[in-house]
């Protein structure tokens, strides 16, 4: 399928797009100062890199936060640190977002809490040099960096609806771009292809930013924007589940040339935060500028199909686009 769109996809790229990317690579993010004091804030995967630090940033400025993390260790580290620190509450649900029954448990969870989501961040991520099947046989980095936010947003559609001016950040990555001529829907599990871990990393990337789309229609009336983001080249703890040699490289070599992580939660808060942003959606950043993303990210067809092949894999109910 996606070879029958490559000839569409060629004529669309443009150079100007490339350059812009890796001149927004080497910029600032830009700063919000304004605090969120009392404001509900959900993050996935807070206990470590990118998430940990969001956190943080958040809490700083006087947010309560709840955390979806898989470690019950590390939450009550992480809900110790920020309540002692900070001030604020810090609440946590434990689920494997790799796992479906854990996703829909922790979706469920949230729709029933009494508090309002302000602000909603997909954050979790897991980047494979090998290919790893979750137990229902899916590919475990397309469930965690798009099925599982899929399924999250779909079940919270009406939670988040009754809150106007909320704001939902999917973490995404310029790697959606290793997915160059769109997506394989016969497939999604490379039974078919020799895996790779760059171009099943890219199509998960694409294939939540095709539905971010879709999202954008069913939000946008109800007040609520929804916008993904490249953290930037930063230093992660994306990776860990790899080989030692792997790591040994991500460390010594990766992370030397890596920019802080600190920006790519400075550039979080602004997205979420940030008057600037009041009913933007539906697009992408680079850290905090607005970027166009490759062609295949823009195909509205393209996202249709890959909606409903998601709500095939998941099992959930289009409780969204049949409203």
């Amino acid at each position: 399928m996606a070879l029958m769109r490559l000839p569409k996809y060629f004529s669309e790229y443009q150079w100007s797009n490339i350059a812009a990317m890796i001149k927004n690579n080497r910029r600032d993010p830009r700063i919000c100062a304004d605090d969120f004091r009392d404001r509900l804030v959900v993050i996935s995967g807070a206990t470590s890199g990118i998430g940990y630090l969001t956190a943080r940033k958040f809490a700083s400025h006087g947010a309560r936060l709840l955390c979806i993390n898989r470690s019950e260790e590390k939450s009550t580290v992480l809900k110790a640190e920020i309540e002692q620190e900070f001030g604020v509450g810090c609440e946590y649900i434990l689920a494997d977002l790799s796992v479906l029954a854990d996703v829909k448990r922790a979706a469920e969870e949230l729709r029933h809490i009494d508090s309002p989501i302000d602000v909603l961040i997909h954050n979790a991520g897991v980047y494979l040099t090998k290919k790893e099947l979750t137990a229902e046989g899916f590919d475990k980095v397309f469930v965690v960096q798009h099925l599982s936010s899929f399924m999250i947003n779909i079940l919270l559609g009406e939670k988040l609806t009754s809150r106007e001016g909320s704001r939902i950040i999917l973490v995404n990555s310029e790697g959606h771009r290793f997915a160059a001529w769109g997506l394989r829907l016969d497939d999604l599990n490379w039974e078919k292809r020799r895996y790779s871990g760059l171009k099943s990393y890219g199509s998960a990337k694409l294939s939540q930013l095709l539905c971010m789309l879709l999202f954008d229609e069913y939000f946008r009336p109800g007040g609520v924007t929804i916008n993904a983001m490249h953290p930037g080249a930063v230093r992660s703890e994306t990776g860990q589940e790899n080989s030692a040699f792997y790591r040994w490289v991500k460390r010594h070599l990766y992370d030397k040339i890596l920019r802080p992580t600190e920006i790519a939660a400075e550039s979080i808060y602004y997205l979420a935060v940030s008057k600037e942003l009041e009913g933007v959606s539906g697009k992408f950043f680079n850290l905090t500028e607005e970027e166009e993303p490759a062609p295949p990210a823009l195909d509205k067809e393209a996202a249709h199909e890959i909606w409903a092949k998601s709500l095939e894999m998941s099992g959930v109910e289009d409780i969204i686009l049949k409203h």
